[in-house]
Protein backbone atom coordinates (compact mmCIF):
# COMPACT_ATOMS: atom_id res chain seq x y z
CA UNK A 1 0.00 0.00 0.00
CA UNK A 2 1.44 3.36 -1.07
CA UNK A 3 2.08 5.82 1.73
CA UNK A 4 -0.32 8.77 1.24
CA UNK A 5 0.71 12.40 1.36
CA UNK A 6 0.00 14.13 4.66
CA UNK A 7 -0.28 17.75 5.68
CA UNK A 8 1.19 18.83 9.01
CA UNK A 9 -1.46 20.46 11.19
CA UNK A 10 0.31 21.86 14.24
CA UNK A 11 -1.41 20.36 17.29
CA UNK A 12 -4.39 19.33 15.16
CA UNK A 13 -5.60 22.96 15.14
CA UNK A 14 -6.32 25.09 12.06
CA UNK A 15 -8.51 28.01 11.08
CA UNK A 16 -11.56 27.70 8.79
CA UNK A 17 -9.62 29.70 6.20
CA UNK A 18 -6.70 27.26 6.30
CA UNK A 19 -8.99 24.24 5.99
CA UNK A 20 -10.81 25.84 3.07
CA UNK A 21 -7.50 26.51 1.30
CA UNK A 22 -6.49 22.86 1.80
CA UNK A 23 -9.84 21.72 0.41
CA UNK A 24 -9.43 23.94 -2.65
CA UNK A 25 -5.93 22.54 -3.18
CA UNK A 26 -7.22 18.96 -2.88
CA UNK A 27 -9.96 19.76 -5.38
CA UNK A 28 -7.46 21.21 -7.86
CA UNK A 29 -5.37 18.04 -7.47
CA UNK A 30 -8.35 15.92 -8.50
CA UNK A 31 -9.61 14.76 -5.10
CA UNK A 32 -13.22 14.77 -3.95
CA UNK A 33 -12.47 14.04 -0.26
CA UNK A 34 -9.78 14.30 2.41
CA UNK A 35 -9.12 12.13 5.46
CA UNK A 36 -7.70 12.60 8.95
CA UNK A 37 -4.81 10.71 10.53
CA UNK A 38 -4.13 9.39 14.01
CA UNK A 39 -1.56 12.17 14.57
CA UNK A 40 -4.28 14.79 13.96
CA UNK A 41 -2.94 15.52 10.50
CA UNK A 42 -4.75 15.75 7.15
CA UNK A 43 -4.32 13.02 4.57
CA UNK A 44 -4.78 13.12 0.81
CA UNK A 45 -6.07 9.54 0.50
CA UNK A 46 -5.44 9.03 -3.22
CA UNK A 47 -2.55 9.39 -5.66
CA UNK A 48 -2.00 13.01 -6.71
CA UNK A 49 0.06 14.80 -9.34
CA UNK A 50 3.21 15.95 -7.53
CA UNK A 51 4.11 18.37 -10.33
CA UNK A 52 1.22 20.61 -9.25
CA UNK A 53 2.44 21.02 -5.66
CA UNK A 54 4.22 24.31 -6.41
CA UNK A 55 0.84 25.93 -7.08
CA UNK A 56 0.05 25.64 -3.38
CA UNK A 57 3.01 27.24 -1.62
CA UNK A 58 1.16 27.52 1.72
CA UNK A 59 1.08 23.74 2.04
CA UNK A 60 3.95 21.40 2.80
CA UNK A 61 3.19 17.91 1.53
CA UNK A 62 5.05 15.27 3.54
CA UNK A 63 5.46 11.53 3.76
CA UNK A 64 6.74 10.93 7.31
CA UNK A 65 8.63 7.71 6.53
CA UNK A 66 10.40 9.33 3.60
CA UNK A 67 10.73 12.94 4.73
CA UNK A 68 11.22 12.29 8.45
CA UNK A 69 8.83 15.11 9.34
CA UNK A 70 6.22 14.45 12.02
CA UNK A 71 3.05 16.17 13.16
CA UNK A 72 2.54 17.53 16.68
CA UNK A 73 -0.43 16.00 18.49
CA UNK A 74 -2.22 17.97 21.20
CA UNK A 75 -5.31 17.84 23.37
CA UNK A 76 -6.35 21.36 22.34
CA UNK A 77 -9.40 19.65 20.87
CA UNK A 78 -10.61 18.70 24.37
CA UNK A 79 -9.97 22.05 26.09
CA UNK A 80 -13.07 23.49 27.76
CA UNK A 81 -15.38 20.71 26.55
CA UNK A 82 -14.01 17.71 28.49
CA UNK A 83 -12.31 17.29 31.87
CA UNK A 84 -9.30 19.57 31.92
CA UNK A 85 -6.52 21.09 34.01
CA UNK A 86 -7.83 24.51 35.04
CA UNK A 87 -4.89 26.59 33.79
CA UNK A 88 -4.61 24.83 30.43
CA UNK A 89 -7.01 26.88 28.31
CA UNK A 90 -7.38 26.95 24.53
CA UNK A 91 -5.32 30.14 24.36
CA UNK A 92 -2.52 28.56 26.40
CA UNK A 93 -2.33 25.65 23.98
CA UNK A 94 -2.03 28.05 21.04
CA UNK A 95 0.80 29.98 22.69
CA UNK A 96 2.65 26.74 23.39
CA UNK A 97 2.13 25.29 19.90
CA UNK A 98 3.37 28.51 18.32
CA UNK A 99 6.86 27.71 19.66
CA UNK A 100 7.30 24.71 17.38
CA UNK A 101 8.13 26.61 14.21
CA UNK A 102 10.62 24.05 12.88
CA UNK A 103 9.65 20.81 11.15
CA UNK A 104 9.92 18.21 13.94
CA UNK A 105 11.73 14.96 13.23
CA UNK A 106 10.28 13.45 16.42
CA UNK A 107 6.68 12.78 17.35
CA UNK A 108 5.60 15.41 19.89
CA UNK A 109 2.54 15.19 22.16
CA UNK A 110 1.27 18.17 24.17
CA UNK A 111 -1.52 16.92 26.41
CA UNK A 112 -3.67 17.38 29.48
CA UNK A 113 -3.68 14.29 31.75
CA UNK A 114 -7.28 14.92 32.77
CA UNK A 115 -8.76 14.39 29.31
CA UNK A 116 -9.28 11.05 27.58
CA UNK A 117 -9.60 11.88 23.88
CA UNK A 118 -5.92 12.33 22.98
CA UNK A 119 -3.28 9.78 24.11
CA UNK A 120 -0.55 11.02 26.43
CA UNK A 121 2.45 8.84 25.62
CA UNK A 122 2.35 7.94 21.91
CA UNK A 123 5.07 10.41 20.97
CA UNK A 124 8.83 10.36 21.24
CA UNK A 125 8.59 13.60 23.22
CA UNK A 126 5.52 13.80 25.48
CA UNK A 127 4.72 16.99 27.39
CA UNK A 128 2.01 16.38 30.02
CA UNK A 129 0.55 19.27 32.01
CA UNK A 130 1.33 19.37 35.74
CA UNK A 131 -0.70 20.96 38.54
CA UNK A 132 1.78 23.87 38.58
CA UNK A 133 0.65 26.55 36.15
CA UNK A 134 2.80 26.66 33.01
CA UNK A 135 4.88 23.61 33.98
CA UNK A 136 4.89 20.25 32.25
CA UNK A 137 6.14 16.76 32.91
CA UNK A 138 8.26 15.44 30.04
CA UNK A 139 8.29 11.77 29.09
CA UNK A 140 10.72 10.58 26.43
CA UNK A 141 10.79 7.49 24.30
CA UNK A 142 13.52 8.27 21.80
CA UNK A 143 14.26 6.08 18.77
CA UNK A 144 15.81 2.84 19.97
CA UNK A 145 14.42 3.14 23.50
CA UNK A 146 12.16 0.28 24.61
CA UNK A 147 10.43 2.20 27.39
CA UNK A 148 9.22 5.71 28.13
CA UNK A 149 11.29 7.56 30.74
CA UNK A 150 10.38 10.64 32.82
CA UNK A 151 12.65 13.66 32.43
CA UNK A 152 13.86 14.61 35.93
CA UNK A 153 12.49 18.17 35.90
CA UNK A 154 9.29 20.05 35.08
CA UNK A 155 9.49 22.10 31.88
CA UNK A 156 8.39 25.74 31.68
CA UNK A 157 5.81 26.42 28.94
CA UNK A 158 8.00 28.91 27.10
CA UNK A 159 10.97 26.50 27.05
CA UNK A 160 9.15 23.57 25.41
CA UNK A 161 10.05 24.38 21.82
CA UNK A 162 13.76 24.95 22.42
CA UNK A 163 14.07 21.88 24.67
CA UNK A 164 12.48 19.65 22.03
CA UNK A 165 14.74 21.14 19.36
CA UNK A 166 17.78 20.51 21.59
CA UNK A 167 16.68 16.88 22.03
CA UNK A 168 16.51 16.47 18.26
CA UNK A 169 20.02 17.89 17.92
CA UNK A 170 21.55 15.46 20.43
CA UNK A 171 20.10 12.33 18.78
CA UNK A 172 23.31 11.86 16.78
CA UNK A 173 25.05 11.20 20.10
CA UNK A 174 22.59 8.31 20.69
CA UNK A 175 21.91 9.02 24.36
CA UNK A 176 20.92 5.84 26.16
CA UNK A 177 19.69 7.23 29.49
CA UNK A 178 17.37 10.01 30.57
CA UNK A 179 20.16 11.41 32.76
CA UNK A 180 22.41 11.78 29.71
CA UNK A 181 19.64 13.59 27.83
CA UNK A 182 19.11 15.90 30.79
CA UNK A 183 22.79 16.81 30.98
CA UNK A 184 23.14 17.36 27.23
CA UNK A 185 20.01 19.53 27.03
CA UNK A 186 21.12 21.63 30.01
CA UNK A 187 24.49 22.17 28.35
CA UNK A 188 22.78 23.27 25.14
CA UNK A 189 20.05 25.67 26.33
CA UNK A 190 19.16 27.88 29.29
CA UNK A 191 15.89 26.84 30.89
CA UNK A 192 13.56 27.73 33.76
CA UNK A 193 13.03 24.15 34.92
CA UNK A 194 11.22 23.36 38.14
CA UNK A 195 11.88 20.50 40.52
CA UNK A 196 9.59 17.47 40.26
CA UNK A 197 7.94 17.41 43.69
CA UNK A 198 5.46 14.58 43.06
CA UNK A 199 4.90 11.87 40.46
CA UNK A 200 2.43 12.42 37.63
CA UNK A 201 -1.08 11.26 38.45
CA UNK A 202 -3.29 10.30 35.50
CA UNK A 203 -6.91 9.89 36.61
CA UNK A 204 -9.02 7.25 34.88
CA UNK A 205 -12.04 8.43 32.91
CA UNK A 206 -14.07 6.36 30.45
CA UNK A 207 -13.56 7.20 26.79
CA UNK A 208 -15.90 10.12 25.93
CA UNK A 209 -18.62 10.31 23.32
CA UNK A 210 -17.39 13.02 20.98
CA UNK A 211 -20.07 13.43 18.29
CA UNK A 212 -23.10 15.65 17.81
CA UNK A 213 -24.14 19.07 19.08
CA UNK A 214 -23.24 19.61 22.75
CA UNK A 215 -23.65 22.61 25.02
CA UNK A 216 -20.75 24.67 26.43
CA UNK A 217 -21.93 26.85 29.31
CA UNK A 218 -25.16 28.72 28.65
CA UNK A 219 -24.72 30.30 25.24
CA UNK A 220 -22.46 28.16 23.05
CA UNK A 221 -22.21 24.67 21.57
CA UNK A 222 -19.55 22.35 20.24
CA UNK A 223 -20.09 20.00 17.31
CA UNK A 224 -18.29 16.70 16.77
CA UNK A 225 -18.40 15.07 13.33
CA UNK A 226 -17.41 11.48 12.55
CA UNK A 227 -17.71 9.68 9.21
CA UNK A 228 -17.17 5.96 9.36
CA UNK A 229 -15.27 5.79 6.06
CA UNK A 230 -12.93 8.69 7.02
CA UNK A 231 -13.54 10.38 3.67
CA UNK A 232 -14.85 13.89 4.25
CA UNK A 233 -16.45 15.39 1.15
CA UNK A 234 -14.74 18.58 0.00
CA UNK A 235 -17.93 20.53 -0.94
CA UNK A 236 -19.31 19.91 2.57
CA UNK A 237 -16.07 20.98 4.26
CA UNK A 238 -15.81 24.17 2.19
CA UNK A 239 -19.39 25.14 3.00
CA UNK A 240 -18.76 24.37 6.68
CA UNK A 241 -15.68 26.62 6.71
CA UNK A 242 -17.78 29.47 5.32
CA UNK A 243 -20.39 28.91 8.04
CA UNK A 244 -17.62 28.95 10.67
CA UNK A 245 -16.34 32.28 9.35
CA UNK A 246 -19.87 33.67 9.35
CA UNK A 247 -20.19 32.65 13.04
CA UNK A 248 -16.74 34.09 13.88
CA UNK A 249 -15.43 30.65 14.86
CA UNK A 250 -11.65 30.90 14.78
CA UNK A 251 -10.48 27.29 15.04
CA UNK A 252 -11.36 23.77 13.94
CA UNK A 253 -9.64 20.88 15.69
CA UNK A 254 -8.91 17.33 14.55
CA UNK A 255 -9.08 14.33 16.89
CA UNK A 256 -6.87 11.21 16.69
CA UNK A 257 -10.04 9.21 15.95
CA UNK A 258 -10.48 10.32 12.31
CA UNK A 259 -12.98 13.02 13.22
CA UNK A 260 -13.05 16.73 14.03
CA UNK A 261 -14.66 19.17 16.44
CA UNK A 262 -15.94 22.73 16.00
CA UNK A 263 -16.13 24.71 19.26
CA UNK A 264 -17.91 27.98 19.97
CA UNK A 265 -21.12 27.72 17.91
CA UNK A 266 -23.37 30.56 19.16
CA UNK A 267 -26.69 29.62 20.73
CA UNK A 268 -28.61 31.69 18.18
CA UNK A 269 -26.92 29.78 15.31
CA UNK A 270 -27.69 26.26 16.58
CA UNK A 271 -30.77 25.82 14.37
CA UNK A 272 -28.86 27.08 11.32
CA UNK A 273 -26.13 24.49 11.92
CA UNK A 274 -28.71 21.71 12.33
CA UNK A 275 -30.33 22.72 9.03
CA UNK A 276 -26.90 22.79 7.40
CA UNK A 277 -26.13 19.24 8.56
CA UNK A 278 -29.55 18.09 7.38
CA UNK A 279 -29.03 19.67 3.96
CA UNK A 280 -25.88 17.58 3.46
CA UNK A 281 -27.45 14.47 4.99
CA UNK A 282 -24.91 14.31 7.84
CA UNK A 283 -25.58 11.67 10.51
CA UNK A 284 -24.50 12.71 14.02
CA UNK A 285 -25.95 9.74 15.84
CA UNK A 286 -23.30 7.04 15.41
CA UNK A 287 -23.11 4.38 18.12
CA UNK A 288 -20.16 4.33 20.49
CA UNK A 289 -19.66 0.80 19.10
CA UNK A 290 -18.32 2.47 15.95
CA UNK A 291 -16.57 5.58 17.25
CA UNK A 292 -14.11 4.02 19.68
CA UNK A 293 -11.91 2.33 17.05
CA UNK A 294 -8.45 3.25 15.85
CA UNK A 295 -7.58 1.85 12.41
CA UNK A 296 -4.67 2.31 10.01
CA UNK A 297 -5.51 4.91 7.35
CA UNK A 298 -6.86 3.54 4.05
CA UNK A 299 -6.58 -0.07 5.24
CA UNK A 300 -9.61 -1.76 3.69
CA UNK A 301 -8.91 -5.08 5.45
CA UNK A 302 -8.87 -3.39 8.86
CA UNK A 303 -12.08 -1.49 8.05
CA UNK A 304 -13.76 -4.73 6.94
CA UNK A 305 -12.70 -6.49 10.15
CA UNK A 306 -14.01 -3.59 12.25
CA UNK A 307 -17.41 -3.73 10.50
CA UNK A 308 -17.59 -7.48 11.09
CA UNK A 309 -16.83 -7.10 14.80
CA UNK A 310 -19.13 -4.09 15.33
CA UNK A 311 -21.98 -5.98 13.65
CA UNK A 312 -21.44 -8.87 16.06
CA UNK A 313 -21.41 -6.51 19.04
CA UNK A 314 -24.61 -4.88 17.83
CA UNK A 315 -26.39 -8.20 17.24
CA UNK A 316 -25.48 -9.32 20.74
CA UNK A 317 -26.44 -5.96 22.28
CA UNK A 318 -22.98 -5.56 23.84
CA UNK A 319 -21.95 -2.31 25.55
CA UNK A 320 -18.41 -1.06 25.01
CA UNK A 321 -18.86 2.26 26.82
CA UNK A 322 -15.50 3.56 27.98
CA UNK A 323 -13.49 1.01 25.99
CA UNK A 324 -11.43 1.64 22.86
CA UNK A 325 -10.25 -0.85 20.23
CA UNK A 326 -7.33 -0.80 17.82
CA UNK A 327 -6.43 -2.96 14.83
CA UNK A 328 -2.75 -3.24 14.01
CA UNK A 329 -0.26 -5.54 12.36
CA UNK A 330 2.39 -7.59 14.10
CA UNK A 331 5.67 -5.63 14.49
CA UNK A 332 3.93 -2.41 13.47
CA UNK A 333 6.00 0.69 14.29
CA UNK A 334 2.98 2.52 15.71
CA UNK A 335 2.37 2.88 19.45
CA UNK A 336 -0.86 1.39 20.72
CA UNK A 337 -3.22 3.77 22.51
CA UNK A 338 -6.42 1.78 22.88
CA UNK A 339 -7.79 -0.36 25.69
CA UNK A 340 -7.85 -3.49 23.53
CA UNK A 341 -5.59 -4.27 20.55
CA UNK A 342 -6.38 -6.76 17.80
CA UNK A 343 -3.03 -7.65 16.30
CA UNK A 344 -2.94 -9.34 12.90
CA UNK A 345 -0.16 -11.90 12.63
CA UNK A 346 2.26 -12.05 9.72
CA UNK A 347 1.44 -14.98 7.46
CA UNK A 348 4.15 -17.62 7.03
CA UNK A 349 5.66 -18.15 3.60
CA UNK A 350 4.01 -21.03 1.78
CA UNK A 351 5.00 -23.13 -1.19
CA UNK A 352 2.41 -23.79 -3.87
CA UNK A 353 -1.08 -22.36 -4.10
CA UNK A 354 -2.11 -22.90 -0.50
CA UNK A 355 -4.18 -20.16 1.09
CA UNK A 356 -3.66 -19.65 4.80
CA UNK A 357 -6.28 -17.95 6.94
CA UNK A 358 -5.29 -14.85 8.90
CA UNK A 359 -4.77 -15.26 12.63
CA UNK A 360 -4.86 -12.66 15.37
CA UNK A 361 -3.58 -11.92 18.86
CA UNK A 362 -5.64 -10.05 21.45
CA UNK A 363 -3.94 -7.75 23.96
CA UNK A 364 -5.45 -5.45 26.56
CA UNK A 365 -3.96 -2.55 28.50
CA UNK A 366 -3.42 -3.01 32.23
CA UNK A 367 -6.69 -1.96 33.91
CA UNK A 368 -7.88 -1.32 30.33
CA UNK A 369 -6.14 2.05 30.58
CA UNK A 370 -3.92 2.74 27.53
CA UNK A 371 -1.99 5.39 29.47
CA UNK A 372 -0.39 2.64 31.57
CA UNK A 373 1.59 1.75 28.39
CA UNK A 374 1.53 -1.88 29.57
CA UNK A 375 -0.24 -4.48 27.44
CA UNK A 376 -1.19 -7.99 28.53
CA UNK A 377 -1.52 -10.83 26.02
CA UNK A 378 -5.00 -12.36 26.29
CA UNK A 379 -4.93 -14.94 23.48
CA UNK A 380 -2.69 -15.74 20.51
CA UNK A 381 -3.18 -17.15 17.02
CA UNK A 382 -6.97 -17.18 16.93
CA UNK A 383 -9.17 -17.15 13.82
CA UNK A 384 -11.38 -14.25 12.82
CA UNK A 385 -14.56 -16.12 13.77
CA UNK A 386 -13.30 -16.44 17.36
CA UNK A 387 -12.69 -12.73 17.80
CA UNK A 388 -16.25 -11.53 18.58
CA UNK A 389 -16.70 -13.94 21.48
CA UNK A 390 -13.25 -13.21 22.89
CA UNK A 391 -13.77 -9.45 22.65
CA UNK A 392 -17.11 -9.75 24.43
CA UNK A 393 -15.29 -11.74 27.11
CA UNK A 394 -12.79 -8.92 27.50
CA UNK A 395 -15.59 -6.35 27.58
CA UNK A 396 -17.25 -8.23 30.45
CA UNK A 397 -13.89 -8.39 32.27
CA UNK A 398 -13.56 -4.62 31.89
CA UNK A 399 -16.96 -3.94 33.46
CA UNK A 400 -16.35 -6.44 36.26
CA UNK A 401 -13.15 -4.71 37.35
CA UNK A 402 -14.27 -1.15 36.56
CA UNK A 403 -13.87 0.87 39.72
CA UNK A 404 -12.44 -1.99 41.78
CA UNK A 405 -8.89 -0.69 41.47
CA UNK A 406 -9.97 2.64 42.94
CA UNK A 407 -11.80 0.85 45.74
CA UNK A 408 -8.65 -1.16 46.52
CA UNK A 409 -6.55 2.02 46.51
CA UNK A 410 -9.01 3.72 48.87
CA UNK A 411 -8.98 0.68 51.16
CA UNK A 412 -5.19 0.74 51.24
CA UNK A 413 -5.20 4.45 51.99
CA UNK A 414 -7.73 4.09 54.81
CA UNK A 415 -5.75 1.23 56.34
CA UNK A 416 -2.44 3.00 56.02
CA UNK A 417 -1.18 5.20 58.80
CA UNK A 418 -0.73 8.87 57.98
CA UNK A 419 2.91 9.72 57.36
CA UNK A 420 4.63 13.05 57.71
CA UNK A 421 7.59 14.38 55.75
CA UNK A 422 9.65 17.42 56.62
CA UNK A 423 10.15 19.65 53.57
CA UNK A 424 11.42 23.17 52.95
CA UNK A 425 9.20 25.66 51.13
CA UNK A 426 10.24 28.85 49.39
CA UNK A 427 8.32 31.74 51.01
CA UNK A 428 8.42 33.70 47.73
CA UNK A 429 6.91 31.23 45.22
CA UNK A 430 5.88 28.21 47.40
CA UNK A 431 8.26 25.80 45.60
CA UNK A 432 9.06 22.77 47.78
CA UNK A 433 12.51 21.32 48.35
CA UNK A 434 12.10 17.66 49.33
CA UNK A 435 15.17 15.92 50.69
CA UNK A 436 13.75 12.68 49.21
CA UNK A 437 13.78 14.05 45.64
CA UNK A 438 16.68 16.49 45.90
CA UNK A 439 16.86 19.12 43.15
CA UNK A 440 18.03 17.65 39.88
CA UNK A 441 17.73 21.06 38.17
CA UNK A 442 20.79 22.08 40.21
CA UNK A 443 22.41 18.62 40.21
CA UNK A 444 21.54 17.94 43.85
CA UNK A 445 21.09 14.22 44.33
CA UNK A 446 18.08 12.62 46.07
CA UNK A 447 18.39 12.13 49.85
CA UNK A 448 20.45 15.33 50.25
CA UNK A 449 19.62 17.16 53.48
CA UNK A 450 18.64 20.82 53.26
CA UNK A 451 21.22 21.76 55.87
CA UNK A 452 24.02 20.35 53.73
CA UNK A 453 23.13 22.59 50.76
CA UNK A 454 25.65 25.33 50.14
CA UNK A 455 24.84 28.82 51.38
CA UNK A 456 24.49 30.08 47.81
CA UNK A 457 21.70 27.59 47.03
CA UNK A 458 18.77 29.34 45.31
CA UNK A 459 15.16 28.40 44.62
CA UNK A 460 15.02 26.53 41.32
CA UNK A 461 11.99 28.57 40.23
CA UNK A 462 12.32 32.16 41.48
CA UNK A 463 16.01 32.18 42.51
CA UNK A 464 15.21 33.30 46.06
CA UNK A 465 18.13 32.63 48.47
CA UNK A 466 18.33 29.62 50.76
CA UNK A 467 17.30 31.82 53.69
CA UNK A 468 13.86 32.23 52.08
CA UNK A 469 13.03 28.57 52.67
CA UNK A 470 10.92 27.66 55.68
CA UNK A 471 10.65 24.24 57.27
CA UNK A 472 7.20 22.68 56.85
CA UNK A 473 5.58 19.35 57.63
CA UNK A 474 3.92 17.63 54.70
CA UNK A 475 1.19 15.15 55.74
CA UNK A 476 0.81 12.19 53.38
Amino acid sequence: MTEPYRLRINGGVLSPGELKYICEAAEALGLDAISFGSRQDIIFPEAIDESKFEQFNKIQFVKPKRDGIENIASSYVSAEILQNTSWLTSDRYLYVLEQFKHHPKLRINVTDPKQRLVPLFTGNVNFVASEHEDYWYLYLRLPGWEKTKMYPALIYSWDMGKIEFAIENILMEEPETIETVFDLVNDAVDTDNRTVDKPLEVPFYPFPYYEGMNRIGTDRYWLGLYWRNNRYDIPFLKAMCELCSENKIGKISITPWKSFIVKGIPLQSKLKWEKFLGKYGINVRHSMLEMNWHLPVNDTDALSLKKYLVTNFDQNDISTYGLTFGITSYNSDTYNFTSIVIEKNRQPEVVGGFKIRDTYNLLYARNFDPNTQEYIMHVQDVDKVELPGLLMELSQLYFEQLGTEKEEENAQVSNKETTEEEVYQCSECMTIYSEVYGDVTQKIAPNTSFESLSSDYECSLCEAPKSSFEKKTLVK
